[in-house]
């Protein structure tokens, strides 16, 4: 089993979601708005915006590093569905630009049901 942590931009989470359930994977959690950043420094809308003038893009503009908002998923799968839904999710996020996101794969020794006590794959969606 895997775990699969993808932080996305927030406008792509439906389009996100609706790939990820044509691809056979329906069991996910999404964080609502979390923040972060890459290696930019600069968000370029802001500082154009600044550069034409505009006050709300100059108050924006400080001495450090903003953090932007994203979505943050959590896809636990079996080893078969790793790279499904990895694909999944670059095929739909990837724009080209800096800020598509990214993708953390990660071990998961153990799962659990609660409602039923089931352990291991079986607790995951096996379709």
């Amino acid at each position: 089993m895997k775990e699969i942590m993808a932080i996305i931009r927030l406008n792509r989470m439906n389009e996100t979601k609706r790939a990820l359930s044509k691809a056979g994977i329906s069991s996910f959690t999404a964080i609502g708005q979390v923040l972060g950043r890459g290696k930019g420094l600069v968000d370029y809308k802001i500082l154009n915006g600044a550069k034409e003038g505009y006050q709300e893009a100059i108050a924006q503009l400080g001495d450090g590093p903003r953090l932007n908002p994203k979505r943050l998923f959590s896809i636990v799968v079996p080893d078969k569905k790793v790279k499904t839904a990895v694909n999944t999710i670059i095929s739909v996020n990837q724009t080209g630009h800096p800020g598509d996101g990214k993708i953390f794969v990660l071990p998961v020794f153990e799962a659990y049901r609660v409602r039923t006590k089931e352990s291991g794959d079986d607790v995951l969606d096996n379709e």
